[in-house]
């Protein structure tokens, strides 16, 4: 089947006696037994649940991959990846990462001895020299939120010869667009809650493998933590994922036309987005992944104006997250990263991250226009402000 097909056609269980047409949920934590002496298929929703069972097939068929995990939230999803690395061991991570996992990797698995070295995924000499001896890759492409594009098919060819796992978040391309199992890596994890739910309505993460070995420690670990996603949101996941293809297409159309105004307007200094004829990385992305994606950013050469030009914006939600039916924008080093310590963290103060959404890109357009002439100008103080202040003098 053609992936838009693919998306669509969710195999139902094919227990279910009365064959209906939308998975149903089974809210439900536990299953009445037929026999204690006989086996069953599910007797604990942490340890199994027929809805979620449905998703997981589904992911795992998408991904290409011979199994999927679906977790609570995808830092949940990153922390099962990060149980394949026991202590002594070493992790090598990009060094455009989301500050989640940033976070995780340095204040959660190298307090439990892990060693984690974070390294330009897109300089192959520094990769080569850094995976020797390391247990786990970590990096995303298009990465999140400089839109870098690391060559998979080079990299996984790397950490193969070094004996080590590749795992790549594909959060941002979303099956859809790239297919890394195909293109070398042994994991993929995904922030569910993201493009694939595109909702914005729940929290969810995703691994997928064909590795057996990797296989059983996850499942192991998911149902020993406990970290395994809930019945309705493995729902509302399905849900989801059935739309993610029209989704993908229609806001990649409107990143198209963002990215190529951004890239002309007097007030940007620089975009990033895979699709522009300059990106740095474009040659390998078209190789690698079918579209450039619907996340575009870009800096102004002022965080002032970054600021003020956010919050003039009407359509856009200035929340974190990114690949919902609704357009986004937030300045990552004041929200999504955060967390990483401002020396470590190698990213533009000014920067500022579109997700774009369903709605007409020329609304978003006009949207972003109005906010650069306001951002341009230095802010007025408000008529309550003037109020105030010629009072204050009157006093004086």
């Amino acid at each position: 089947m053609r992936r838009a097909t693919e998306l669509v056609q969710i195999a139902l269980d094919p227990d279910d006696p009365y064959g209906a047409a939308s998975t149903p949920i089974y809210q439900t934590a536990t299953f009445q037994r037929e026999s204690m002496e006989e086996p069953q298929a599910y007797d604990y929703t942490r340890s199994g649940n027929p809805t979620r069972t449905v998703l997981e097939r589904h992911l795992a068929r998408l991904e290409g991959a011979a199994r999927a995990f679906s977790f609570s939230s995808g830092m949940a999803a990153l922390a099962a990846v990060l149980r394949l690395v026991r202590p002594g061991q070493r992790v090598v991570a990009g060094a455009d990462l989301y500050g989640g996992t940033h976070r995780l990797l340095t204040q959660v698995a190298a307090v439990a001895g892990i060693e984690v070295d974070f390294v330009d995924a897109t300089d192959r000499r520094a990769m080569e020299q850094a995976v020797a001896g390391a247990r786990l890759v970590l990096v995303e492409t298009p990465t999140n939120p400089l839109l870098q594009v690391v060559d998979l098919r080079e990299l996984a060819d790397t950490t193969r010869r070094a004996g080590a796992l590749l795992c790549v978040d594909n959060s941002l391309a979303t099956p859809v667009l790239q297919l890394p199992l195909s293109l070398g890596a042994d994991v993929v994890v995904h922030s569910a809650t993201k493009a694939l739910s595109g909702h914005a309505d729940l929290t969810a993460g995703v691994v997928a493998t064909s590795d057996p070995a990797v296989i059983e420690r996850l499942g192991f670990h998911q149902n020993a933590e406990g970290t395994a996603l809930a019945p309705f949101d493995a729902w509302l996941l399905i849900r989801g994922l059935q739309t993610l293809g029209v989704r993908i297409e229609a806001a990649q159309r409107g990143a198209s036309r963002v990215a190529r105004s951004l890239r002309e307007h007097r007030d940007v200094q620089q975009v990033f987005w895979p699709g522009l004829p300059d990106h740095p990385g474009r040659a390998v992305h078209e190789q690698q992944a079918r579209g450039p994606g619907v996340v575009v950013s870009f800096t102004t050469g002022s965080v002032d104006r970054s600021v003020r030009m956010v919050d003039a914006l009407r359509l856009f939600h200035r929340t974190v997250s990114f690949g919902s039916v609704h357009a986004v924008a937030t300045m990552p080093c004041r929200s999504s990263h955060a967390s990483i310590p401002a020396a470590a963290r190698r990213l533009p103060e000014d920067l500022v991250r579109l997700s774009i959404g369903l709605e007409d890109p020329e609304d978003l357009w006009e949207d972003l226009e109005q906010a650069f002439a306001i951002g341009v100008r230095p802010p007025q103080p408000s008529a309550r402000r003037v109020r105030w202040a010629a009072a204050s003098r009157r006093q004086r």
